[in-house]
Formats: C-alpha cells, structure tokens, sequence
C-alpha cells in the first residue's frame, strides 16, 4: 500500500461521526440498515478501506453503493463483473479505430515522420477509460464511489489482478506510465457466494455478510420503498416472501423481489392477499417454474392461512 495514497482516505459525510449518524443518515436515503451494516459502511468510510459485501441475491448488496453515492453526492462508477472479464473491459483498452484514422490522415497529408506518428498513438487521446481506471482520475470533493459488482462471476486471474489495484490504487499503463488515485474510491465489492473469493483479497477489506431482513424490518423497508401499500397487504406480503424462504428454494426472494412483488400488487389494486391473486402474480416474487411448483405444493390457501395465523414458519403438510 502506497503511503501517499493511504494519507488521503475516509471520507465521511458531513455531521456523521459515529456508526449511529451514518445509520441515521442512511435512513434518510431510504436504506434501513441493520447496526452491524451501518458500523461496517462507517468503518469503510473513516478508514478508507474496501468493504466486501456477502449475502444472497436481493438482500441489499449493490443498494449499499447507490445510497453511498447519493448521500456523498459523488458519482458511482459500477464494474459488472462476468465469466471472462479481463483488464481491457474493466481498466482501458485503446481506441484502434481512432488510431487508424490518425495514421490515415498523417498519410494522406504527410506531415510527420512514420516514429511521430507511432509515438502519437499512444498519447491520452486514444486511450478509452473502462470502470477502475475512471475511479482513479476522477478528481472532486469526494472520491466516487466504485462498485465491483458479484465479483464471484469473475476469474481467478482477474480477481489477483484486483489485488494491486486494492492495495496501492494504482495502475500501470505500459506505454504512459503509473496512474495513481489522487484520493482511493470508496471501494464497495459484493459477491453471491456462487464460488468462495479467495483470502487475499478478503483480507484487503472490511467483510459483512447480509442476511435477509427480519420480518419488521422488511416491513420498513417496504413500507418506505412502496408507501402505496396497505399496511394489511404489506405485512402479508413480507411474511409470505419469509415463509418462502424457508421451502428451500433454488433461488429464495430478497428484498428486491417482495418490494417487486408489492410495487405489482399495488399496481392491480390489491389492499390484501388472496389465493388468486398470489397465484396470478407469483412470477413477480419466484422466478424459477420449480420454485413456483413447490410455493404451490402445500396449497396457496394454506399458505394464506399459515400467514393469516401469524405463523411465519413452513406451512405443515
């Protein structure tokens, strides 16, 4: 880690100087935080250190980072990670159809000499920025916030390469030279756990595993996302989506999908659940047709029912 670059990080919101401003702060943006979240983005934020976010798809994960980005009215740079990601897509790459034309124009008016003009190509200009190489130039009052989103996808090769980049902020262009960040984004890396991340770039974070909500809190949450809702038909819902989770599913709702399933049902008119309904819109909530076979199995009523009696427990059979 380069001395100068760990000299200029943290950077904490105006009037935030403890964990419970910041979770304050959070619920402000909409982001109803649970303390050990909130004490680990305040960490991340007063130490300038990455913060890895673990948890299953929908709890909340990537939101951490659009709300950071809005609270510190500072640009988030997302990096989408994929099978087969390499350094081209996510740091540069060079502009080869521009440095064409710039060789064609320098024939066609014949100015500069053939080391000029392969000199020129390698200048600045032609260089494209891709996500990590934008989050080190970017210059403003708060660094940006960068994203390196389900960083499980990606291949070992290039989670190692994330290591530099992590420890020293830092990259080096080939043909320009070393480019460091004048002040290190705030770093916010999530993963699925579809693989497990090695060590060493664990060890270059803070770590906080996201559970699903609890059924109040995911009540608040819903509450504030969709405040259309009844209070009956947001309680059913956050307690249907609870029951779901405990079926066993091959990919069980987060958050995400009951503030998705709730937006749908407000947009039918429902003010309360009922068997037609949770059947006709189940596709909003469970997206695999062997997940909605097994919701199915025990019998929608019964479900209703199993709700309705303030069980939140798996519907006996």
């Amino acid at each position: 880690m380069s001395e100068s670059a760990n000299g200029r990080r943290g950077a904490l919101p105006p009037g935030v100087s403890d964990s419970q401003d910041l979770q304050q702060k959070l619920r402000e943006f909409d982001y109803l935080s649970e303390d050990g979240l909130a004490t680990a983005i305040f960490l991340a934020l007063k130490l300038g250190r990455p913060l890895f976010l673990e948890g299953d798809a929908g709890v909340g994960k990537t939101e951490v980072s659009k709300v950071l980005s809005g609270m510190l009215d500072t640009p988030l740079i997302r990096l989408q990670c994929y099978e087969g990601i390499d350094v081209y897509q996510a740091v540069y790459e060079w502009d080869y159809a521009r440095q064409l034309l710039h060789i064609r124009a320098a024939e066609a008016f014949g100015g500069e000499d053939s080391t000029e003009v392969e000199r020129d190509l390698y200048d600045r200009d032609f260089l494209i920025s891709r996500p990590l190489l934008q989050s080190l130039e970017y210059r403003g009052d708060y660094p940006p916030v960068l994203l390196i989103d389900e960083v499980d996808r990606a291949d070992d090769e290039f989670e190692a390469f994330l290591l530099e980049i992590l420890s020293d902020f830092s990259i080096t262009i080939p043909e320009l030279g070393t480019v460091t960040a004048e002040r290190p984004p705030i770093v916010i890396i999530t993963s699925n756990r579809t693989r497990e991340v090695h060590d060493a770039l664990k060890r270059r974070c803070l770590y906080y595993w996201i559970e699903h909500p609890t059924f109040e809190r995911e009540v608040k949450i819903v509450r504030t996302k969709v405040p259309d809702a009844s209070d009956e038909l947001t309680r059913q819902a956050a307690a249907v989506v609870g029951v779901m989770r405990k079926m066993d599913l091959y990919k069980p709702p987060g958050v995400a999908e009951t503030l998705d399933w709730t937006e749908a049902l407000v947009a039918l008119g429902a003010r309360r659940l009922d068997e037609r309904l949770v059947e006709s819109t189940l596709g909003s909530v469970v997206k695999y047709r062997e997940d909605q076979q097994r919701v199915k199995a025990p019998g929608i009523e019964k479900l209703l029912a199993t709700v309705d009696a303030g069980g939140w427990g798996y519907p006996e059979k």
